[in-house]
């Protein structure tokens, strides 16, 4: 089953975090990733820019609108994913768990639905 890993923290301003602490983190993140790679659940991550580069388009209106910046402000702010095939919920959590973006933000553990791969749509899991 595909799930994923959602990162969301609060946006730190330029300079808040000393480099020493953003090279620490980025050790760790690469540890974890060269992890789940070794152990072969890993299929995609994703680091994401600040919400300040986001730009956001909708059509619910009718027409194409396009506006810089997040869809909505939120304490917490999307900061990456990762794409994970493990056996079940239990393995996802266990992965999550040992995510370093858990020790000072949220890691939302959701598996997938339906899943896109090599040109088709897969079921992921039926929800019941």
């Amino acid at each position: 089953m595909r799930f994923s890993l959602v990162l969301a923290h609060p946006e730190p301003a330029p300079g808040d975090i000393p480099e020493e602490a953003v090279t620490q983190m980025q050790d760790a993140f690469g540890t974890y990733g060269r992890a789940l790679e070794e152990s072969g659940v890993l299929v995609a991550a994703e680091v994401l820019v600040p919400t300040a580069s986001a730009t956001t388009i909708t059509l619910r209106n009718g027409a194409l609108e396009v506006q810089d910046g997040p869809f909505a402000e939120t304490k917490d702010a999307l900061a990456g994913i990762f794409v994970i095939d493990v056996p079940d919920l239990d393995a996802a959590l266990g992965w999550a768990e040992k995510c370093p973006g858990a020790s000072y933000g949220l890691v939302e553990v959701r598996a997938a639905a339906t899943s896109f791969v090599d040109g088709a749509w897969t079921d992921g899991c039926r929800l019941t």
